[in-house]
């Protein structure tokens, strides 16, 4: 079980390091609304900040502590989640902490001060539509979340013979 937690605080702490190392860089180095292209289109940069989820899904006045206990909810869920996952579950291993990690993230912007979670990465025009701009935290639930539902999709077609010995 040790190894297990290990790795989860592994992941978790060189991801939630990276976004909010990233959203520090964005703050220092770019300017709300004003869009650089350093890699071309590749890589557009524009600061903004969401109040909402994502997309910019609001809800109304409250959103903001709304956003922080859904967030701190969603967070002990999966770290209950995590704690009775099988330890031989790895990709399930590491989707998670990807997950908390970029949900404790976007908290640490909400909960610091009120004028959002910081985003910088795009606007990407897709040709039919801008896609939104955001940040690694989004970039690391993103990833963890298709990572978990196709872990949780190969478990479910292909089931463990359960051996009696203890899972977590």
């Amino acid at each position: 079980m040790m190894r297990k937690w290990l790795r989860f605080g592994s992941v978790f702490l060189a991801a939630l390091a990276a976004d909010l190392l990233t959203k520090q860089w964005a703050l220092g180095r770019l300017e709300p609304g004003r869009t650089i292209e350093p890699l071309g289109a590749i890589l557009p940069l524009t600061l903004s900040f969401n109040r909402g989820a994502a997309f910019s899904l609001g809800a109304g006045d409250h959103s903001r502590v709304i956003f922080i206990l859904l967030s701190i909810a969603a967070c002990i869920w999966l770290l209950v989640y995590h704690h009775q996952t099988p330890r031989d579950a790895r990709v399930r291993g590491v989707a998670l902490p990807f997950i908390v990690a970029g949900a404790a993230g976007n908290l640490v912007d909400r909960v610091r001060w009120d004028r959002g979670v910081v985003d910088f990465l795009g606007p990407y025009d897709l040709g039919f539509m801008d896609w939104p701009i955001f940040n690694v935290a989004d970039i690391w639930i993103t990833c963890g979340a298709i990572a978990l539902t196709l872990a949780l999709w190969r478990e479910d077609r292909h089931p463990r013979v359960d051996s009696g010995a203890e899972h977590p």
